[in-house]
């Protein structure tokens, strides 16, 4: 079959569709220009050419957190109506996440997790918690959402936490990852009204870094005097060094001050912040920091 160029959409729904076997000699690139088709090498008798560099088009995925994130809350029903959307994830899909260099395959699969814990929202016509999706009579089921295999990514079926542990922390070992992955809940990082991107991921994480730790006075508060940190970080303390010292020197950088000093000395004697799951919806915005799910303690979060 020949290989033509064409718009990643209707690439992406025609492979999204099962037309892979028709199109497994093709590979889905970005360049600076429009997508296009690369056929395979050509005959060894050719000069060589110099790969291109490969990125995800995200441009899609951009217009819609545009559109439908404000200050981090997300407008669900927004998505679910949006035409783009399930046409961005079927670009998701179409990806070689091994075509990509490392800061590129780590913005991708961030994009991935957080583009279908929206999905997720979506399907689900759910406009409370997270957590009430796959409960029966109060309790979750097969580990609730998390373990759901409806994530279709670099032509694979995964689910949230396949993403979350299996990849994000297992292969990048990059503890703000933790500031990145939103899951659909206001105790979660900000999500960005932008995708991310290898060209810009360490100012995306470290500005993920900052709101997180210095503009979400409800999920931490950290100045000279005290520290009280999102339970996020008890639950994951091995991914950011497995030590309180560790720990301190990892949050170090995000402050200035006796309270850097403190964190970087390994002074962390911290309070941890109950982790709110109710919706990170902009119709229900943040007005305190009282949790909305008040069963949910230090002790009983799960590692999501």
């Amino acid at each position: 079959m020949n290989c033509v160029t064409q718009r990643a959409p209707v690439i992406a729904r025609a492979l999204f569709r099962g037309g892979v076997r028709k199109m497994a000699a093709c590979m889905l690139l970005v360049t600076a220009g429009a997508p296009t088709l690369v056929a395979q090498a050509g005959p060894a008798t050719e000069a060589p050419i110099a790969a291109p560099s490969v990125s995800v088009d995200n441009r899609l995925y951009d217009a819609l957190l545009q559109a439908y994130v404000v200050d981090g809350r997300v407008n669900y029903d927004g998505f679910a109506r949006d035409s783009r959307f399930p046409q961005y994830l079927a670009v998701l899909n179409a990806v070689i996440p091994e075509r990509l260099v490392e800061p590129e395959r780590l913005a991708y699969w961030l994009n991935v997790y957080n583009a279908y814990v929206i999905q997720l929202i979506v399907t689900h016509n759910e406009r409370t918690s997270i957590r009430n999706i796959n409960r029966t009579f109060g309790i979750l089921r097969l580990k609730g959402p998390w373990s759901e295999p409806f994530v279709r990514a670099a032509g694979r079926v995964l689910t949230l936490d396949d993403v979350a542990h299996r990849i994000l922390r297992t292969e990048f070992h990059d503890p703000r990852v933790h500031f990145a992955m939103v899951n659909a809940a206001i105790g979660s990082p900000p999500l960005r009204s932008e995708a991310y991107r290898g060209a810009m991921l360490e100012q995306q994480l470290f500005d993920q870094g900052r709101r997180f730790l210095r503009e979400s006075p409800w999920n931490n508060t950290v100045d000279s005097a005290r520290f009280e940190l999102s339970v996020i970080f008890d639950a994951y303390r091995q991914d950011f060094g497995g030590t309180l010292k560790a720990l301190g020197t990892s949050l170090g950088p995000w402050f200035e001050g006796p309270a850097r000093q403190k964190l970087e000395a390994g002074r962390l004697f911290f309070t941890r912040r109950e982790f709110d799951w109710s919706l990170n919806s902009t119709a229900r915005p943040v007005t305190s920091g009282v949790s909305l799910s008040s069963s949910v303690t230090p002790s009983s979060i799960r590692r999501f």
